[in-house]
């Protein structure tokens, strides 16, 4: 589960990334975060990791209250999260099966277990047949499945994707977008997205953010700005 409750990120000359912003995500939830730029989605997602700290508010994340004054389980916390960037975040020097297996082996997990997630997530994803290429071998829309796969081996129950489809093209987004409703029900998916027709197609919870604020959170919802 996790738990957003009266957050805000203040920065200095006053600027507000967020302001007392409420929410709680169930496991197994897929919520789309919306709004213009500058609205807030990122800060979620760099909070849910760590990267950045609530100036006021509480954040809990599974059994972590990251919020809590000596949090020092950043790593931990990490291993539970899953994400899925924009500018996918491949290691070139790495061919796709290694991309894929690297946070398991960091992890310590057994060799016959890697092998066996990262064969399921080939296969999820779709590219079973490119595991030992490397990403300048592959399109923009095959290194987004390996970013999927990646997020989702090693125990992650929570996957965070920050605009995954921006630099797809129409077709490949719809190919991508139906990994991510096999997702669904397995996973715990933040998706934040400026993608109008992919929130409008899957009906799925939405939660719309305009300057910091949180303006609506509707379970059945569609695009607004």
């Amino acid at each position: 589960m996790i738990s957003f409750q009266n957050v805000s990120v203040r920065y200095p000359l006053g600027n507000v990334a967020l302001d007392s912003v409420s929410f709680d995500i169930e496991d197994g939830e897929f919520v789309y975060l919306v709004g213009p730029s500058g609205a807030g989605k990122t800060s979620i997602l760099r909070l849910l990791l760590d990267d950045i700290h609530a100036s006021e508010g509480s954040i809990t994340v599974n059994d972590f209250e990251i919020t809590a004054p000596k949090f020092n389980k950043a790593t931990e916390l990490r291993q539970q999260i899953g994400i899925v960037f924009q500018d996918f975040k491949i290691l070139p020097e790495s061919n796709v099966f290694e991309n894929i297996a690297l946070s398991m082996l960091v992890k310590g997990f057994q060799k016959a277990r890697i092998a066996k997630e990262v064969e399921e997530a080939l296969h999820l994803t779709g590219i079973e047949d490119k595991k030992y290429l490397f990403p300048a071998q592959l399109s923009a829309g095959e290194l987004q499945r390996v970013a999927i796969a990646r997020a989702v081996v090693g125990d992650r129950d929570i996957i965070l994707a920050d605009e995954p489809t921006g630099n797809l093209d129409p077709k490949t987004t719809w190919e991508v977008m139906k990994i991510f409703k096999k997702l669904e029900k397995k996973k715990t998916v933040l998706f934040a997205t400026h993608n109008a027709d992919i929130v409008n197609s899957m009906k799925r919870r939405v939660i719309i953010l305009k300057n910091g604020k949180l303006i609506k959170d509707k379970k059945n919802g569609g695009y607004e700005l």
